[in-house]
Formats: structure tokens, sequence, C-alpha cells
């Protein structure tokens, strides 16, 4: 078997045209059957993979396109959220014969370096960025270099196309459901205050209280980076400004937040309540089921690259902006199911 031959060698050994082959390869239609298994059958004899490069330039399209999350590789690979997401994205793009260039952010990485090395490559039909960040400068470059693209999140640029869940309506509900329950110094874990996601959970959070006739404590926020480990250093502080309840932007960080509270001799729920964001498969360190805001993570991840995927087809008008429901799981770790 030689993976080196070209079309004129497939053609030869298959007794047609160089154009016919060329047909076959790239699935037109006009040709026979018979030919079509003529031609299929010396493809597979001689193990052929087309130049993906060549046909490239000659199709103007790749079928490939680039999923940016502008995350440090540690973080990313930790959360179960991007494992979900990532599995949505790539499930519906080889569906539509696509393949997906993943770029992760290293944090030790300068971020111009990293966009210069996504643009650097042009391999790819379109861009899905994975996380709305606060001045990414990778969004305008993408708009000035004629990227098409689709974002995660609101970004800053009002005519982009972007997927995203109803973040505001979540620490809402969340807040709320604490605040019925007699909860009177609830907490709040947020999330990285450049993320847009973070930012909306934390004006719901505010809202909430507001609607109660409550003003923010600032005494009872504290920023996480969606990690364990962050949610647990932040409950720590928060038990110090005696807090019944803790709403943390995530489920990872509500994990790390029941840790520090039974550390602390207290119990959740009976103490502290707890209420996370996200309903991913994480592995409580206790029995007992947390309770969540649950996001269509999968449903995000297929809706965005499929609105990409229908932007490059010319057949999605724009601006393309949709906002996904999400729901409260009411668990144990709230506390209402004792009651």
């Amino acid at each position: 078997m030689n993976s080196k031959l070209n079309l004129e060698d497939i053609a030869k050994l298959a007794g047609v045209s160089r154009s016919t082959v060329s047909r076959v390869i790239n699935n037109h239609p006009y040709v026979s059957d018979d030919t079509r298994q003529k031609v299929l059958q010396v493809v597979q004899e001689h193990n052929y993979r087309p130049n993906l490069a060549a046909r490239a330039l000659v199709t103007q399209q790749t079928r490939v396109v680039s999923l940016v999350i502008p995350q440090a590789v540690a973080t990313t690979f930790i959360d179960p959220y991007f494992s979900v997401i990532i599995q949505s994205i790539m499930v519906r793009a080889q569906q539509h014969d696509y393949a997906v260039m993943l770029w992760v952010g290293d944090g030790t990485e300068e971020v111009g370096r990293f966009c210069d090395r996504i643009l650097g490559n042009t391999f790819f039909d379109g861009v899905l960025v994975a996380s709305a960040i606060s001045n990414d400068p990778l969004l305008p470059r993408l708009k000035a270099a004629g990227f098409p693209f689709v974002v995660i999140g609101p970004p800053e640029m009002e005519d982009a196309n972007y997927i995203d869940v109803d973040n505001v309506r979540g620490a809402q509900m969340a807040v709320s459901h604490l605040l019925r329950l007699g909860r009177q110094r609830i907490g709040l874990i947020a999330g990285p205050l450049n993320l847009f996601s973070a930012r909306h959970r934390m004006q719901g959070y505010r809202q909430a209280l507001e609607r109660d006739g409550r003003a923010l404590d600032p005494h009872l926020v504290v920023e996480g980076n969606y990690t364990e480990k962050s949610g647990y250093l932040a409950a720590r502080t928060l038990l110090r400004h005696h807090v019944d309840a803790i709403f943390a932007c995530n489920d990872l960080m509500a994990i790390g937040a029941m840790r520090a509270i039974e550390e602390n001799g207290l119990c959740v729920p009976d103490d502290v309540s707890v209420i996370g964001f996200d309903d991913t498969p994480t592995i409580s360190p206790t029995a007992i089921a947390l309770t969540t805001v649950r996001q269509p993570i999968d449903q995000l991840g297929q809706t965005a690259i499929q609105a990409l995927i229908d932007l490059l087809a010319g057949t999605l008008a724009t601006p393309h902006q949709v906002v996904l429901p999400v729901e409260l799981i009411v668990r144990e770790t709230c506390g209402a199911m004792r009651g």
C-alpha cells in the first residue's frame, strides 16, 4: 500500500479520468455507481488520503472549525463543564462532517501571542469561542480578519453572534430560594469577574437581595476561579462573617465550600445551606446531594456549533443571539427537603 499516491495515480489504477476521481473523493453527483465503487476500491486498497491543504485551496473550505477556550489548561480539564461542552461540540461537528481544532489558553502565555498563534493558523473556516471574557482582544481581531465566529456567552461586541444561558435568572432563583427558606446572611462565591457569566450571576445575586429589601454586603462576596480549592478558601472567609447560606457560582466551588463548612464543625444544610450552579457530574466528598442551578450544557455546546456551521453555510441571519433557560434543582444541601 502506498499512501503517497496522488489523484493521477488513482485515476490510472481505476481506469478513469482525474476529474472523475476528484468527483468521487468530494462526493459529487453525476458519477455512476459502478465507477464510484471502482474508484473507492482503489482508494481503499492503496490507503489513499486526499491532500486537505490542496483541497482547501480549490474549495476555499477546510471543513475545520477552531474551538477556543481562553482559560488555563489545568482549570479547563478539571472543570466538568468544559468536558461536557467539548464533547457536545465534537459530536455535532462530526455529524456535519467538520473537524474541530482545539485551542486552550495557558495562563503563562501572553494574550496577544495566543491570538497571534490562532490567527496565524488559517487552516479553519470559523471560530467558536467557549467563554466570553472582558476586553478579549481575540474577538475584534477575528472580526477584522473576516473570520466568522460564535461566542458562548454575551461578548462586549453588540453585533456579535452568541449563545448563552440565563445566568442572571439562574442566580436570582437560587438566592430567592434561600431567602424563602429564611436564610439571613447569604454569601456569594463568585466566578472570575473577567468572565461575563460570572458577572451576570453576581448581578442575579444582587437583584434577588434587592427584591427582598436587602442591600448587598461586600463582606459576603468573595471571588473564586471555578475550582474546588477556590470555593474552599472562599467559604472559609465567608464563615468568618457568619453566613448561614452560600451560593457558589459553579458546582466545583460549592463542593469546596461544603468541605470548608464541615471542617469548621458545622453541618450542611442545618447550619449553612449551599447551592451550586451547572449541575455537572461531580464527585461530592459527602453523601448529601447538591442543590444547584441546572444549565443545559450539552444543548449549549450543540446550539453554538450549529450556529457556526449555519453561519458558514450562509443560512444564518446575523446577529444571531440566543439565551437558553435554566432550572433550579432542589436537593438536600439547601435544607428545603428537611423542612
